[in-house]
């Protein structure tokens, strides 16, 4: 039976409840408790000193930076900033923690009760945020270089001491595609704010799932596994897949559900137990004795709240109803702030109606091109002035679409001004009557077949003919005008 088949057999008898736990870095210069740098892809142990190392007589001291982005990140998730928080010692052994205890937030965390809403093809829906918390990272083992499986492991203590913030989410997901995109959401919000660059590859955006299964319509919940360390969101949805169907087996053959934590093998798609799950009670939580507790100022609150940028989820229902756009649409070009600021400054340079053709332009061809050169929005050669002149050439009949298209593709090249490159390469739309109607003539004459067709009232035809004409014309010929002189030859 294929995996397809059996997932699908599972969802009959049994419902998927998911809670995710989101690790961020966020975005400082330096570490949460002291003044190292958090820059990625230094040398080894280099970004460390006795405070991070967690060296006898060193003492933490807290971030101010990190406090506010904490507290943009909660307000932009709808969450309660608690007026008063507690930094604790987690307290745990592993060779990547080098105080033997990391400083977390448990009892009294940073903020709470918050949310945010996935887009679905059934509609929006609210996903609960139980809490926000601030953390330091733990640092880096190293079980291999390249190829060369190592007899033992090496430890880099660069990450030690990053700023983290923790979202835990309710248990509000229900399957691998709700999940999927609550994190695509929860990145893209991020980024709006400023919070944190959420880039994945540099370790900074995690994720650990809570998984359980239960029969439709139950409240309680069952027995949880957790797979830790998700390092994609191609990894989440594959691993939440699985172990659904790793639970539904397991409790149909008679079997139970143990609650352990789990690692995902992305090669192989399968969970695999890592060690019994522990309870808060074993990391031994307790304040910790050099930080006082964290008091939230009023002030700082307001002016943050003020300050919240338009979300995604608000600039893509003014993207359709200002600019007239389709759902897809908005939704790519607002899936980045970078990339929404970029539309919106084309448009103003096009004006309001270049808005649908500009849309096309960055969501297909610019963001291809930016995708193939692996290189972001703010680096494009063509800057979205540029391209919003481009826009207006199009609009007011210099250049047809085709011309357009082409003049991109030497804007990309050249980064010149589309009306210095439509000059110098002499790619003017032809509006002429003369001189299109002789290209009617030609094209007419050798396509008797589609002629004979339009005539007889298929008006696809006419498709045919209009391209014959931009042909002889190098794709130079206003095509409303070949239409126009068509129909009135006919």
């Amino acid at each position: 039976m294929s995996s397809e088949r059996q997932a699908a057999d599972a969802a009959v008898d049994w419902e998927l409840v998911i809670g995710l736990e989101g690790h961020c870095q966020l975005k400082t210069r330096s570490k949460i408790f002291c003044g190292c740098a958090t820059s990625f892809g230094d040398a080894p142990n280099r970004n460390t000193c006795p405070v991070c190392l967690g060296l006898p007589g060193a003492l933490p001291v807290l971030n101010a930076h990190a406090v506010e982005l904490a507290t943009r990140a909660s307000l932009a998730l709808g969450c309660t900033v608690h007026n008063t928080s507690v930094f604790a010692r987690k307290n745990y052994f592993y060779p990547d923690l080098p105080k033997g205890y990391q400083i977390s937030q448990y009892e009294l965390p940073f903020s709470e009760n918050g949310f945010l809403e996935i887009a679905l093809p059934q509609g929006p829906r609210r996903i609960g945020i139980h809490r926000i918390h601030l953390e330091e990272d733990a640092g880096k083992l190293l079980h291999a270089i390249g190829s060369e499986v190592l007899g033992h492991s090496l430890a880099d203590y660069n990450r030690a001491g990053t700023p983290l913030i923790e979202i835990v989410s309710e248990a509000d997901l229900r399957s691998s595609e709700e999940a999927y995109q609550y994190l695509v959401t929860l990145k893209s919000i991020l980024q709006y704010v400023g919070v944190s660059n959420c880039d994945m590859e540099k370790g900074e955006m995690r994720c650990d799932a809570n998984v359980s299964i239960r029969p439709p319509g139950r409240a309680a919940l069952g027995t949880r596994a957790e797979i830790k360390n998700l390092n994609s969101f191609r990894n989440v949805k594959d691993a939440l897949d699985y172990e659904f169907r790793r639970q539904s087996e397991l409790v149909d053959g008679g079997g139970s559900v143990v609650q352990e934590t789990r690692l995902f093998d992305a090669e192989r798609g399968v969970t695999l137990s890592m060690r019994s799950k522990e309870e808060a009670h074993d990391y031994r939580y307790f304040p910790d004795p050099d930080l006082v507790p964290l008091r939230a100022d009023p002030d700082l609150v307001e002016r943050l709240k003020a300050e919240t940028p338009e979300l995604p989820a608000e600039r893509r229902t003014r993207f359709t109803r200002q600019y007239g756009l389709t759902d897809y649409d908005a939704m790519v070009l607002t899936a980045e702030r970078a990339l929404a600021d970029y539309y919106e400054s084309a448009v103003e340079a096009g004006g309001p109606n270049s808005a649908k053709t500009l849309a096309h332009w960055v969501g297909s061809d610019l963001l291809g091109r930016l995708n193939a050169a692996k290189i972001g929005i703010m680096d494009s050669p063509v800057s979205p002035r540029r391209l919003g002149e481009l826009a207006r050439l199009l609009e007011d009949g210099t250049l047809s679409s085709k011309l357009a298209k082409e003049v991109l593709a030497k804007m990309w090249e050249t980064g010149s001004a589309p009306k210095e490159l439509v000059e110098e390469l002499g790619m003017t739309q032809v509006t002429d009557e003369g001189r299109v109607a002789g290209w009617v003539e030609a094209a007419m004459a050798e396509n008797a077949q589609a002629v004979a067709d339009l005539k007889a009232g298929k008006e696809a035809a006419i498709g045919r003919l209009v391209g014959s004409v931009m042909k002889k014309s190098a794709g130079k010929a206003n095509p409303a005008l070949i239409q126009k002189l068509i129909r009135a030859r006919l």
